[in-house]
């Protein structure tokens, strides 16, 4: 039988080590992107650099944009906004019981241009939800309870559900809030400088500080192959405990085996010398040849076998050790019923 726990877990500790490297690698190239303190140095920057050279470069400030979106619930003023409206209603299953669960109704996202701002410069933002680390802020989370009416309630029950309410949750990137983006700074022919999704490299939009993502990605890097140790540990036990019971069941087979030809040659000498006594006229070749198979219970090894099982009918036991069987050693089949024989 495949060890399937031993498996899974060296096949999570090769996940996590993988997982463990790629946010070892991210830490280490953002140690190496370029930091620019003050917004108005990154236009001078791309000058002495090249327009068309990539350069990743790591740059902060506060959100900021011309045409910010005012958001219907909240009240807040933001770049990007996230809404989503779930039903929430009451199931009937087929164990007769009422469950909760929901189904997503809408999903949309509005997101205008926007850009950052220390006060003395402006840097344009593109492509900003396709990067790491954005979390928008749960502006407001509103939950309208469904209208009561009999004939809704008749629809509905015969249904089989209840409807309970619709939960509206509004997610927003408010201006003015401070973000820290890695990525690739470009300027185009009008002098606008923006910073985008590099062809190849980081692309972070967070709330933290380069510092600050460069710990975390060092943390989590240490987590993953702490992680990975302990699983492939815990899985090499695993398998290394199959393997070891696998050999044992074997040598206890080869073993039973040993015993079982060890009685049978016994009671063949037993069935020679009755036979020597006896005159030409004995047994036929075919019952000298049974009588060479031994009677002996597979079990214990120690008592000829007497009981049959039912519905199999196979007959390999002693009566003592048929009573502390569910299923037939040969043929793994349930045992409904042991029936004892007697022999003349």
């Amino acid at each position: 039988m495949v060890p399937i726990g031993g498996l899974t877990c060296c096949l999570s500790a090769a996940a996590l080590y993988f997982l463990g490297r790629s946010s070892g690698r991210d830490a280490e190239v953002l140690k190496s992107v370029t930091r620019v303190n003050q917004l108005k140095e990154l236009a001078q920057l791309l000058d002495t650099a090249c327009k068309v050279l990539p350069l990743v470069v790591t740059v902060s400030g506060r959100v900021g944009s011309d045409t910010p979106i005012n958001c219907e619930y909240s009240g807040l003023r933001g770049v990007i906004v996230e809404q989503t409206a779930e039903q929430h209603f009451l199931k009937h299953n087929d164990a007769g019981s009422w469950i909760q669960d929901s189904a997503l109704m809408l999903s949309m996202c509005k997101e205008v241009p926007w850009y950052l701002d220390d006060g003395a410069a402006r840097v344009h933002v593109v492509g900003a939800r396709g990067a790491t680390g954005l979390v928008l802020t749960v502006g407001s989370e509103v939950f309208e309870e469904s209208g009561r009416s009999l004939v809704r309630g008749t629809l509905d029950y015969l249904q089989g559900l209840k409807m309970l309410g619709v939960k509206r949750i509004e997610r927003v990137l408010p201006t003015g809030t401070p973000l820290t983006v890695v990525g690739e700074a470009v300027k185009d022919d009008v002098g606008t400088v923006r910073i985008q999704r590099p062809h190849k490299g980081p692309f972070y939009v967070s709330d933290k500080t380069i510092d600050q993502l460069i710990a975390n990605l060092g943390k989590w890097a240490r987590l993953y192959k702490y992680a990975s140790m302990g699983f492939t540990v815990f899985g090499v036990y695993l398998l290394a405990k199959h393997a070891f019971q696998y050999i044992m069941e074997r040598k206890r087979h080869w073993e039973m085996r040993k015993r079982v030809l060890a009685a049978a040659a016994k009671r063949a000498g037993q069935d020679e010398e009755g036979l020597n006594g006896k005159s030409e006229s004995g047994p036929s070749d075919h019952t000298k040849k049974e009588r060479l198979m031994p009677d002996l219970c597979v079990i214990c090894l120690e008592q000829d076998y007497n009981s049959v099982f039912v519905p199999c009918g196979h007959m390999c036991c002693c009566m003592a050790c048929s009573s502390h069987l569910t299923n037939c050693p040969l043929c793994r089949r349930r045992i409904d019923q042991v029936v004892k024989t007697f022999r003349h």
